[in-house]
Formats: structure tokens, sequence, C-alpha cells
């Protein structure tokens, strides 16, 4: 293990190849893996999360993975709990706590802490709940354009909870950022210190043309490897709000298995609006690069 490091991170839009380059560092420096997407926490919704397989893992323990069922909330809270208490107990059995996901939200709450705390709202909610996520996207960009910047447009209960505290606030306020030091830059992109941790970044950022074909590529494999039927089940199991709160794949086929669309529209809508938040996410990888990675060029990547 590299010497006072005690965190490594991987970041990376969309089918970028981040899982992939986990478990070879993982392997390479005895590592476990703390899964850091939202989705993957639910059992069952394993193609259309891109969910890594046994075989794909390589023997690397993997951690956050199937540990709830759909019908189950997991939040940020949740997951800032549980990486916390992963990292501890890697760390304790000697070995390099890696967390790796495109769940960007998560590694701010997890680095930069949660928002300030509003109370729930169920008056307001009762409200929100009856609207379309278009519709509520489009208030959070309204009241909060910076918030709505960073959330997934498609996420009806964060975009809930968002208006919530817009409500109660005036806005969703930025997290207060943790001090750090100034250190050497140490690998791909660079470290950074916080209270607890050595953090070492690994950021891997395809160029645009070859992240939309690795995109197309993916939803194409999805698709025939079962992606509706798995829908189908998903959305027995849950019922067609929850299913659009689960990501674009399962709001999207969700529509086609309610009529709403046909099946020749489904790998160009999903193309389309998994590039949009591709390019989301992204840019809010630009915003890390400037504001917390030193910026040093990266080295190339092995996905």
């Amino acid at each position: 293990m590299t010497s006072n490091l005690q965190l490594l991170i991987i970041a990376g839009p969309t089918a970028s190849g981040k899982s992939s380059r986990a478990v070879d560092e993982a392997l390479a420096r005895n590592g476990e893996i703390i899964s850091v997407d939202s989705r993957q926490v639910y059992r069952g919704l394993d193609i259309g999360t891109e969910k890594i397989t046994k075989e794909e893992m390589r023997g690397v323990p993997h951690h956050l993975i199937d540990i709830r069922n759909p019908a189950e909330n997991y939040s940020a809270g949740d997951f800032v709990s549980d990486a916390t208490r992963l990292i501890a107990e890697i760390t304790e059995r000697d070995r390099l706590p890696i967390l790796v996901g495109g769940t960007h939200f998560y590694f701010h709450a997890l680095l930069a802490g949660l928002p300030t705390g509003v109370d729930a709202n169920q008056k307001l909610r009762d409200e929100l709940e009856k609207l379309p996520a278009e519709e509520l996207y489009a208030r959070v960009a309204l009241r909060d354009p910076r918030r709505a910047r960073e959330l997934d447009s498609h996420n009806s209960r964060r975009l809930i909870r968002a208006l919530e505290i817009i409500d109660a606030l005036g806005h969703v306020p930025l997290r207060a950022r943790r001090k750090r030091r100034k250190v050497k830059p140490l690998y791909m992109v660079g470290r950074f210190n916080l209270p607890t941790f050595g953090t070492e970044w690994i950021v891997i950022d395809p160029p645009r043309e070859e992240l939309r074909a690795r995109i197309d590529a993916r939803l194409q494999s999805a698709l025939q490897r079962g992606l509706i039927d798995e829908v189908l089940r998903v959305r027995d199991l849950v019922g067609d709000m929850r299913l659009n709160e689960l990501g674009l794949e399962y709001k999207i086929v969700g529509e086609f298995l309610r009529g709403e669309r046909d099946e020749a529209s489904l790998l160009p809508t999903l193309s389309a609006k998994l590039w949009q938040y591709a390019r989301r996410q992204k840019a809010w990888l630009r915003k890390l690069h400037n504001e917390i990675i030193s910026a040093t060029p990266p080295l190339p990547d092995k996905s």
C-alpha cells in the first residue's frame, strides 16, 4: 500500500470503465471496493445498473451492493454512515478502501458533508408527489439553478427533497468545504487530505466520442441480455411511481411496458438520455478537478 495513503477514489461518467479499473487497483494494492452507486444497492437491479458480476469481481470483496430491496429507500445519509464504517473496518484489516462509482452526490456527502437539516414537510410532499419528474425538475431549476445542475432530473425523491429545502430556506445551501492542506500530487489526477483520510483520486474521463460509443454498446448489450424482462419484474414488485425513481433505464422501459412508447424508440431514447446524464457527470468532474483536485496531467488510464 502507498505510504500514508488511506483511501482511493475512482470516479468517472457512466460506461467509462470504473468498475474494471477498481478491480485492477484492488488486486494491485490489497484493496476492498466500496460501491458509490445509488442503484446498485438494490437487489434485482442488475442489467439496468450494469452491476458487476461475481466473475468480474475476481475475488475482490465488494461492499454496498445488493443490500436493499428495491421498494426500500437508501439515502445519502445511509451511504455516509455505511461508507464511514466500512472505511474503518477495511483499514483495520490493513487493506486499502477503494470507493468507486458515479453517484457524485454520495461522494460530496461523504467528503464535504450532508446539506443543512430541514424537517420534512408532509403537506408539501403530498402535493409534489402528484407531479411528474419533469415538472419537479423545472421548479428546482427555476428557484435554485445551481442545485438543479447537481440533480438527476428523473429522480423524483431527490427533487422533492430539494424543493422541500428550498421552500424552507430559499435555496439548498452549499455544504461547508472541509479544510484541507496542499500536498504533492500523487497519482493520476492528484491527492488531497481530509481530517481522517489521505485521499488519492483516479478520474477516468474518456473523450466524448469514445464515451458515446461505449454508452450505445452497453445499452445494446443490456437490451439483448433481458433489460425489458428485468424492468417488468421490478415493476411488478414496486409499481410505476417507484420504478420511475430507479433511473433512466427503468423509467423509459417502464413507459414501453405501459404502452406509452414503442420498442423501436427504446435504444435511441435511452442513448440520448444517458448521454445527457454522462455530460452532467463530466461537468461535475471538471468542477472537481478545478476546485478539489490538484491540477496535474493525467497518466494514461488502463480502462
